[in-house]
């Protein structure tokens, strides 16, 4: 079972054993405007809680989104570096960044 958690950066992470997958919220969707680009983590990276992890920008602004966690990078949602307007279509859904196996 998996349990869905926000973050006060308007991040969300949906927690399954020590895997957490992680996206934006709609509301942080929104307020960026039509998503533009988005560079992500390589699989097998690591990283400390607050570490820049995501870049992503929009016609309206840029933003770093920071690691929640600490973990390694085990997967990443490549479809959105080919389409990053998916983030505004479907933020709570398919449009999650990367899964995040924490220590």
């Amino acid at each position: 079972m998996t349990t869905m958690k926000f973050t006060e950066e308007h991040e969300w992470l949906d927690v399954d054993g020590d895997i957490v997958t992680v996206g934006i919220t709609a509301h942080a969707a929104e307020q960026l405007g039509d998503v533009v680009f988005i560079e992500l983590p390589e699989v097998g990276d690591e990283f400390a809680k607050d570490d820049e992890i995501v870049v992503i920008e929009s016609v309206k602004a840029a933003s770093d989104i920071l690691s929640p966690l600490d973990g390694e990078v085990v997967e990443v949602n490549q479809a959105l570096t080919e389409s990053p307007g998916k983030v505004n279509d479907d933020p709570q859904g398919d449009a999650w960044f990367f899964k995040l196996k924490v220590e």
